[in-house]
């Protein structure tokens, strides 16, 4: 093939049965890819983003005509890979018999019963995760939320490119490879792709709340839902403040030339302007990932762009095979949902408490969510307890402890008076134990820490 040609991608994007939206849309990245477009903002095009609005939570009734034109949209494609699991990680345990899925419907379930208002549900499930998830939800059948047709938004792939050809790359020895997932952004294509968006439209719903299913501090909340409505703006993105934890993370800027928010990740980060991207007191705010968004606009900028928005592409490099650093070095390109506030004219973001972004990333995060620092609610909320006054125990675990096996037999000791722990070597907690202010402990052989209380100190 020519150097830049599509149609070997369409043929096989086809082939593979891709939605004609994905399509549309990885064509557009393609063409930018293929004119040498990096995807690089540098420093010198943006400004800091500065005087936002502040969302302060209060006791607000939900108001049930809004919820009626509301769907929850929870982005729930990924494995938790990084913590040793093959199956989709909004399966894995808050609570002994409590997951991720469970606390999701618990919510949208309060909902409708408080309001009497048909709040809706849409996972957005990958290849990977779908079977498992539909599966899960199986114990959720007399809600409604155990079939495909009613709860599954399904995320689209796309062909990885050889970086020496710009071809579709291939892989005989496990032709899987030669696919990766867009990236979150391809909820635009997926909504308009699956008949979801016209279907929505078409039952009277206007509003999306969209985020991550892994953050349990992102639920409808009726305040935002109101500020949103009220706003009358297209698209609305949480963001929140930036601590040294968050420096790699994407933060938000305003564009010099037009003046719109946008989203930088770091991968759009020239290497020059590293430290800028990292300097928290300048770019303070970062995207939580959970974003208000105004369908009936959606698709009016859907058919403005012949089906597509126009996303910034993000150009990742690879080698085919993740495992095997000799293979065939690959680009894949990716796009952000948060991306697609500078899509919008009127595009707007609000910062937000951070216990509204409270994501499990690793066993750490899990270990402390397990404990009584934090709180579930009948309605399917996880908070931190009062007496933490919003700030989350700080766990460190060593290497051992970095897959769920591993902590499953570590015990659940009290956090909720625990400022900082360290775990390193062979150890579990008993029943009874009970961790206050900054504590360590040790082991070189298997140990049982006895109940009692442990305070301020090494263990």
């Amino acid at each position: 093939m020519n150097k830049g040609d599509f149609v070997p991608f369409e043929v096989k994007m086809r082939a593979a049965a891709v939605m004609e939206a994905a399509i549309g849309a990885f064509r557009h990245n393609y063409e930018a890819l293929c004119r040498e477009e990096t995807g690089l903002i540098p420093e010198e095009a943006i400004r800091p983003a500065e005087g936002l609005p502040v969302f302060e939570p209060g006791i607000v009734e939900f108001d049930p005509d809004l919820l009626a034109q509301t769907v929850v949209i929870k982005l729930n494609g990924g494995l938790g890979t990084s913590m040793g699991l093959q199956k989709v990680k909004s399966v894995l345990e808050v609570r002994p018999g409590v997951a991720f899925l469970d606390l999701i419907v618990r919510q949208i379930l309060f909902l409708r019963e408080a309001s009497g208002a048909n709040v809706r549900l849409l996972l957005m499930n990958s290849f990977s995760t779908s079977d498992d998830t539909l599966g899960y939800l199986e114990r959720h059948a007399a809600g409604g939320f155990a079939t495909a047709s009613e709860v599954e938004l399904m995320q689209n792939q796309v062909p990885k490119i050889d970086e020496a050809t710009l071809a579709p790359a291939e892989w005989p020895a496990n032709p899987t490879m030669e696919w990766c997932p867009p990236g979150h952004g391809d909820l635009y294509p997926a909504l308009v792709g699956s008949g979801w968006l016209d279907r929505l439209l078409a039952d009277g719903v206007k509003y999306a709340f969209v985020s991550n299913s892994d953050n349990l501090g992102a639920v409808l909340e009726p305040g935002l839902l109101s500020y949103f409505a009220e706003s009358g703006a297209p698209f609305l993105m949480e963001v929140t403040r930036r601590t040294p934890a968050d420096r790699k993370g994407g933060h938000l800027a305003v564009r010099r030339d037009n003046l719109r928010l946008l989203l930088r990740e770091v991968a759009q980060c020239p290497d020059a302007d590293l430290a800028a991207f990292q300097d928290i007191d300048t770019h303070k705010y970062f995207n939580t990932n959970s974003i208000w968004l105004r369908l009936d606009v959606l698709k009016e900028q859907l058919e403005q762009g012949g089906g597509v928005l126009p996303l910034p592409m993000i150009r990742n490099r690879k080698t085919i095979d993740p495992r095997d650093k000799d293979s065939t070095p690959v680009i894949q390109l990716e796009v952000a949902m948060g991306a697609a506030i500078e899509c919008f004219e009127g595009a707007q973001a609000i910062e937000v408490p951070r216990s509204r972004f409270a994501p499990v990333k690793s066993t750490a995060d899990l270990f402390a969510l397990r404990s009584d620092a934090y709180s579930v609610s009948d309605d399917g909320r996880v908070e931190l307890v009062p007496a933490r006054v919003g700030v989350p125990p700080v766990v460190t675990l060593d290497d051992s402890y970095k897959l769920v096996d591993a902590i499953e037999t570590l015990g659940t000791p009290s956090l909720a008076a625990c400022r900082e722990v360290a775990v390193t070597g062979p150890l579990s907690f008993a029943d009874g134990v009970i961790l206050k202010g900054k504590v360590a402990f040790t082991a070189i052989a298997p140990r049982v820490i006895p109940p009692g209380t442990y305070e301020n100190g090494e263990f």
